[in-house]
């Protein structure tokens, strides 16, 4: 793959008004009728909406002192996300029909979120880069390697193909903000504070997805070491989602480190013309 140090300048952030999963019921394990992975997949997607909100607030804040492009593409990242949230905030609704209670989890993350706005906006603006950082390294495993969805139900695999696709597209909108913002601080500054976030980011956000997962999946009467053992297995083993995750913050934390460094377009491109073939569409209306 080609590496930039910088994001691209031809880089276009699309703007996609898709909806998903409005005619089909919502199956209780929509992943391969595995417990234990739809556990993880919903953990995830119970965050998004508050999580989400989040991000475009941080972003926002230092909306109107940024140049162009930077300040268009805050506005392209501020409507994927919208769009994320409707959608996520439905296939929620839809996991609640199948039987789940949703409620302690979206607390949880909520919890997360209000601490994380007691904290100065550079602070809030260096939480969204690590975790937009999380969701881009999550897009790449999802779109390179089938079996993290194999087994997905029709519209939960297009769900999470799309979501992946735009969260590469904007995966440097918020670091670009950040370098924007930090231009005036020395390197040494700049870099020790942004890890230092990432660290505290990966810690909470291990904490909050785990225990949403365990609430699904004592709800499933599945909280057993069995179920985390198969679990685990496949977070941090083959093909480890979670196991890619950490190695990303990792990576993150290297001076220099910028999110385009991965060109990844390509596979973008790919998954869209896919995506494009699976009945997913933009609504007429």
């Amino acid at each position: 793959m080609a590496t930039h140090r910088v994001t691209p300048s031809d880089l276009v952030i699309h703007r996609r008004d898709m909806k998903f999963g409005r005619e089909a019921a919502h199956p209780r394990w929509w992943l391969g009728e595995d417990p234990g992975r739809t556990a993880f997949f919903n953990a995830l997607s119970s965050t998004f909406p508050i999580g989400e909100k989040f991000f475009m607030t941080s972003v926002k804040h230092f909306r109107d002192g940024a140049p162009e492009p930077l300040r268009s593409q805050i506005d392209d990242f501020m409507y994927q996300e919208s769009i994320h949230s409707r959608e996520h905030a439905l296939f929620n609704r839809q996991a609640e029909d199948a039987g789940y209670d949703i409620k302690p989890l979206e607390a949880r993350t909520r919890a997360t979120v209000e601490w994380a706005r007691s904290r100065p906006p550079l602070i809030q603006l260096a939480a969204t880069c690590a975790l937009e950082h999380f969701t881009a390294v999550l897009a790449h495993a999802l779109l390179s390697d089938a079996r993290h969805m194999k087994g997905a139900s029709s519209d939960a695999h297009s769900l999470w193909r799309w979501h992946a696709i735009e969260e590469i597209e904007h995966k440097a909108v918020a670091y670009d903000t950040w370098l924007y913002v930090t231009r005036h601080h020395t390197g040494l500054r700049r870099w020790a504070r942004r890890s230092v976030v990432m660290a505290t980011a990966t810690a909470r956000f291990h904490w909050v997805i785990y225990r949403n997962t365990a609430d699904l999946l004592k709800q499933d009467g599945k909280n057993t070491l069995g179920a985390w053992a198969k679990l685990l297995g496949y977070l941090y083993g083959r093909p480890g989602p979670m196991r890619l995750l950490v190695q990303g913050a990792i990576g993150y934390m290297r001076p220099g480190f910028h999110p385009w460094h991965k060109d990844d377009r390509d596979l973008v491109a790919g998954a869209l013309a896919s995506l494009n073939t699976s009945g997913a569409k933009a609504p007429a209306e």
